[in-house]
């Protein structure tokens, strides 16, 4: 599962490489035929940067909660779930001893 999830997000990041490149390639024909100028290929190039940074962090955050959300549906125990659970023992063990 976790492996899926790791190839899903890689194949996100290259989707993300790709476009940014291919619109590079599509600012700088427009900036040769004299369509837009340097200036504004610039400014846009730094939006859909901008633009796809913010796509790629909602995404990473909304596959997160889903993942969290799957892990407790399946009940499956958490890093802080153990570390309860080592506290309730070392209590538990620390009670025996002076109750001995």
């Amino acid at each position: 599962m976790i492996e899926f999830i790791k190839k899903g997000m890689l194949a996100g990041v290259g989707a993300a490489v790709v476009t940014k490149e291919s619109a590079e390639k599509a600012l700088s024909e427009l900036v040769d035929k004299g369509k837009i100028s340097t200036g504004e290929a610039k400014d846009l190039a730094d939006k859909i940067v901008s633009d796809g940074r913010a796509e790629f962090e909602k995404s990473r955050s909304e596959l997160e909660n889903w993942f969290e959300d799957m892990l407790r549906k399946a009940k499956v125990a958490t890093q802080s779930d153990l570390a309860q659970l080592e506290a309730r023992v070392a209590a538990l063990e620390a009670s025996n001893k002076t109750g001995e």
